[in-house]
């Protein structure tokens, strides 16, 4: 299996927009989190957090063929990754049902990201420090706000066993940790 190091790399180098990067980084670290909640082994962590960080590593090459995304990531990760990992990745992008736990965290997961970070960079600091769940939540309502976020998508996090308050509390939290390495 590839190596985080590797992997964080591999996206540096396909993924030049910046932001893009953070978002890879930024669902790595949902994911790592939702793993740890659902007290999955150390093993199942890093594969969760790695499909994370690699899920988007095709997107500047799709974005102007969407149906490409998520095959051209299978592709080119080829066998260095599991069958599991793969499906995940395949299913975020439409390319492969969402039949597992894993597959629907990183479905969920993926327009979180996006959601939270329109959350602190509405803030006057620009940061996630002041950002709470209560105003997650009523920002959820707001169809103007982060209108890239599929609400849909992210409700998924109930076909997990988790209220969006507990979804959005575990993503922010892990967020705000790792708050750094995303740029916030």
């Amino acid at each position: 299996m590839i190596a985080r190091d590797e992997a964080l790399a591999l996206v540096q180098e396909r993924v030049a927009n910046r932001n893009l990067v953070n978002h890879c980084v930024a669902t790595e670290i949902i994911m790592e989190a939702l793993a740890h909640h659902f007290e999955l082994s150390e093993g199942d962590v890093e594969r969760w957090a790695l499909a994370g960080l690699l899920h988007d590593l095709d997107y500047a090459e799709t974005a102007e063929d969407f149906e490409r995304h998520g095959i051209v990531t299978a592709e080119l990760l080829g066998d260095r990754i599991d069958d599991e990992m793969l499906h995940a990745i395949l299913a975020h992008a439409g390319k492969a049902p969402l039949e597992s736990l894993f597959d629907r965290a990183l479905y969920a997961a993926d327009p979180t990201t996006g959601f939270i970070v329109a959350a602190a960079l509405v803030r006057p600091e620009k940061d996630l420090a002041g950002v709470e769940v209560r105003s997650l939540l009523k920002r959820w309502k707001e169809k103007a706000f982060a209108r890239g976020a599929n609400r849909e998508q992210m409700a998924v996090c109930e076909e997990i066993g988790l209220t969006r308050e507990e979804f959005l509390g575990i993503a922010l939290d892990a967020m705000k940790g790792r708050a750094g390495d995303i740029g916030l």
